[in-house]
């Protein structure tokens, strides 16, 4: 590959923004980040026009887009939402499943290896996250009841046997065999997240000593404070903040939370411990209306309005169709959050839950050349993963 000189463009960095920075990639990684000119032969040079130049974004929480959702266990559903979310800024993300049967999450996975070998349009695979069927069937949310269950050790244990791309798996700890699942999960350097739960300080504190680090879409399907016998108990939101080693993803869509829980969380969590997430389901990047939460075949109906999924009786959100842009701009617009901040929260903090921060999260020498170049109000006019453009926007075409 020719070398790649980026110019004239407003650097992030997790401290700062350097203005009319330049970037040198080489091959696919990045070369050299600087203040001044650096004299590169035979590069293709690229004019950032003045737009912002970000490391890529890394969702680490993701469902489907363009039409499709990850458990309909296609090469071409994997695909074409990698494509999807591309557009938007995402140069990395987690697969997400649902809660399902054993079998469908086996042919889930298969269809992961598949694509994975296909994937060069697309935002890059760094591995499944299975969402579910381990849950609190109070806190099951738009999970569906038919699928939820205690964790079994005989078919967890197969399906890690039968795949090594699985990288984090939701469950409720106060189940019945959570806490050994998580014990297990983190044996075979799988992240554990606290999900769709009812569980209690007490109960999250004994998860967390036992690998359940993060608490997945803080605020959506998990206990705040109870009352058992008069007394109040903290729920996981609460242990959440409390634990400070804990990290939270939120889905910062401005739906599922307003903005003054976006505030709170930042002010109590930080940047570099609140990763910010889509939980985008299949009707991401499509027009309002009807839709289907799951796969095609076992899935759930829902209707897409004000900018959310919903179940059809309005009792639940069933999974947001945001985008990565979306989430940065509420961050800024609506929780007040500076523009190098909101970013860290997609880049650098969910590169550091996943373990990648040595190869992403940043633009930095040796590092991945996965970037994104945005404008003022966030609209992504370029995105390039390994050093590949992937998406131009009107402005570079």
């Amino acid at each position: 590959m020719q070398p790649i000189k980026i110019i004239n463009g407003k650097i992030i960095t997790p401290q700062r923004i350097i203005s009319n920075g330049v970037i040198i990639i080489i091959d696919d990684k990045i070369a050299e980040v600087s203040e001044k000119n650096v004299e590169v032969r035979d590069a293709i040079e690229i004019d950032a026009k003045g737009n912002y130049i970000s490391p890529g974004f890394i969702d680490i929480h993701v469902h489907g887009g363009a039409g499709h959702d990850f458990m309909d266990a296609t090469e071409t559903a994997f695909l074409k939402i990698a494509e999807l979310h591309a557009q938007y800024g995402t140069t990395a993300m987690l697969p997400t499943t649902l809660s399902s049967t054993k079998e469908e999450m086996l042919k889930t996975l298969q269809a992961y290896a598949l694509a994975n070998k296909k994937n060069s349009r697309g935002s890059e695979f760094l591995g499944m996250h299975l969402e579910g069927p381990y849950f609190a069937m109070s806190q099951r949310g738009a999970q569906d009841p038919r699928f939820i269950r205690d964790p079994d050790p005989t078919e967890y244990e197969e399906i890690l046997s039968h795949s090594s791309d699985v990288k984090r798996w939701s469950a409720a700890p106060e189940l019945k065999g959570a806490i050994e699942f998580g014990r297990y999960l983190k044996s075979k350097n799988v992240l554990p997240a606290v999900a769709h739960t009812d569980a209690i300080y007490e109960d999250v504190v004994v998860a967390f000593e036992n690998g359940y680090t993060l608490a997945t879409h803080l605020y959506s399907a998990m206990s705040g404070v109870t009352r058992k016998n008069a007394f109040r108990y903290a729920g996981v939101i609460e242990s959440a903040f409390i634990i400070d080693g804990m990290d939270v993803e939120i889905i910062a869509d401005g739906v599922h939370l307003p903005a003054p829980l976006l505030k709170l969380v930042y002010k109590i969590k930080g940047a570099d411990r609140t990763a910010l997430i889509t939980d985008a389901m299949r009707a991401a990047g499509m027009p309002p209306g009807e839709s289907i939460l799951g796969s095609l075949t076992n899935g759930l109906k829902v209707v897409v309005e004000d900018g959310v999924a919903k179940l059809p009786d309005r009792t639940s959100f069933a999974g947001s169709v945001a985008t990565a842009d979306r989430l940065v701009r509420t961050m800024v617009t609506l929780g007040d959050v500076s523009l190098t901040e909101a970013v860290k929260m997609i880049t650098s903090t969910p590169a550091r839950i996943l373990d990648v921060f040595d190869s992403k999260g940043s633009i930095a020498k040796g590092k991945d050349a996965d970037i994104v170049m945005f404008d003022v109000d966030i609209n992504v006019q370029m995105t390039m993963i390994r050093g590949r453009i992937v998406f131009e926007g009107p402005t570079f075409k």
